[in-house]
Order: C-alpha cells, then sequence, then structure tokens
C-alpha cells in the first residue's frame, strides 16, 4: 500500500466567498490563502478541516456557511471531532507524518487520535499570535 510522506490538515477561515466554490477557493482570508500557498509548495496531499463539514477535500465543491468551532459548546466540539476521525478513518491516506496549520478549537481533541494513527504529528505554528504565523507562512518552506 502507497504511503506518504506528509499529509497536512489547514483549518477554515470566516472569510468565504459569497458563491459555491472548490473548498481551496472558497475561504478568502489572508492567513488561508498564505496556507494554501505553504501547502502547495509541498506537493503533499492536503485536507480542510470545515466546522460545517468536517474533513473536507480541497477540490470540494462547497456552499458558503457561517460556521466556527468557536461558538460550540464543549459537547458540539467533541461531536465534530467524533465526525471527523470517521471520516479520517475512510479518506485520509497513509504518511509518515501529518502536520496541522489549524488554531486550537479544532486539534485539541483532533490531535491525540492522529498521534495515535501517525508516527508524527506536528503543529509547526503551535502558541503563535496571527500576525507571526502570517510571517511563518511566508518566510518558510515545507521540508
Amino acid at each position: 500500500m502507497f504511503s506518504y510522506r506528509r499529509i497536512y490538515l489547514v483549518s477554515c477561515v470566516s472569510r468565504k466567498t459569497p458563491y459555491p466554490a472548490p473548498a481551496q477557493d472558497l475561504y478568502t482570508s489572508t492567513w488561508f490563502q498564505k496556507a494554501r500557498a505553504y501547502v502547495l509548495r509541498s506537493d503533499s496531499p492536503w485536507f480542510i478541516l470545515s466546522a460545517e463539514h468536517g474533513l473536507v477535500h480541497p477540490d470540494d465543491v462547497l456552499i458558503p456557511y457561517e460556521m466556527t468551532l468557536n461558538n460550540m459548546s464543549a459537547a458540539e466540539r467533541r461531536a465534530w471531532v467524533e465526525m471527523v476521525q470517521n471520516q479520517m478513518g475512510e479518506s485520509l491516506p497513509d504518511a509518515d507524518q501529518v502536520v496541522i496549520l489549524a488554531g486550537t478549537r479544532y486539534r485539541e481533541h483532533l490531535e491525540p487520535w492522529l498521534r495515535r494513527r501517525y508516527a508524527t504529528v506536528s503543529v509547526p505554528m503551535r502558541g503563535l499570535q496571527i500576525g507571526k504565523q502570517l510571517q511563518w507562512l511566508s518566510e518558510n518552506e515545507p521540508s
């Protein structure tokens, strides 16, 4: 069975186009555009963590929505994580490493599960404020 060296998980953002679009084009914030450019330079598979849809392939066409994990209760976030874990079990390819480009709410209950499934899980921007994240995405290259 084929295994990738690395896969990326990128969180969704609130700024979206006002019309349906492939997920990689739906999210329009500067942060998402820089994160997308970063993962595209890696030439590795990547997926989006959507508050509404869970795990999304970048080519999946989505209708704009207004949902964020930041407004969900702890129980709602745990239900979201369970949905995402089920989707990942079906859709995520095997890999040596998973790189998460997402905030705490998106990874808090997901990261432990990923650590059980993958040899290496990294969160390269952990603890960085948004300005530092934008700088990091601009200055770093996928290894």
